[in-house]
């Protein structure tokens, strides 16, 4: 059976980029048999930044095994709203400098095909990619399909 990663980010908060990524994976999985990868990653500069926010603050800040357990716990409450029970579905949690952590993923869990957001298009209809979407989809070995807001 093959395999495809679907990223989620804390930087997609774009709703409508979140759905056309799902919809995208649940179609190319549907039509051709295959299980997909879930995976919240969680950006290494972002959870340091936390982390040093919750020190300030006198808080205990929480472990890189804790953040990628939430992130699991992210991934597979988006996977139940967003996949039928016809798509075999894995979920994850992973935290790391992206994409860095993206492709090693990809990598680890022998995926042939990755589902990245990227960023909306420009004025005149140009897709701005941004660094994530972008460098996975010049350093991953297989097709990326890269998804991008409508307006």
């Amino acid at each position: 059976m093959h395999s495809a990663l679907v990223v989620l980010t804390d930087r997609d908060g774009d709703e409508d980029v979140d759905e056309r990524l799902l919809d995208a994976a649940n179609r190319y999985a549907t039509g051709t048999d295959t299980e997909l990868v879930v995976c919240k990653f969680i950006d290494r500069d972002q959870y340091q930044r936390d982390a040093r926010n919750d020190a300030r603050e006198g808080n205990q800040a929480p472990t890189v095994d804790i953040i990628e357990e939430e992130a699991k716990t992210d991934a597979a409450e988006v996977a139940e709203r967003a996949f039928s029970d016809d798509v075999t579905v894995r979920t994850l949690g992973a935290a790391g400098s992206l994409p860095k952590k993206i492709i090693a993923v990809a990598d680890e869990e022998d995926c042939d095909h990755v589902f990245v957001s990227g960023r909306k298009r420009s004025p005149t209809g140009k897709a701005l990619f941004g660094d994530i979407a972008q460098s996975v989809l010049l350093r991953f070995d297989g097709p990326v399909t890269v998804t991008t807001k409508s307006k």
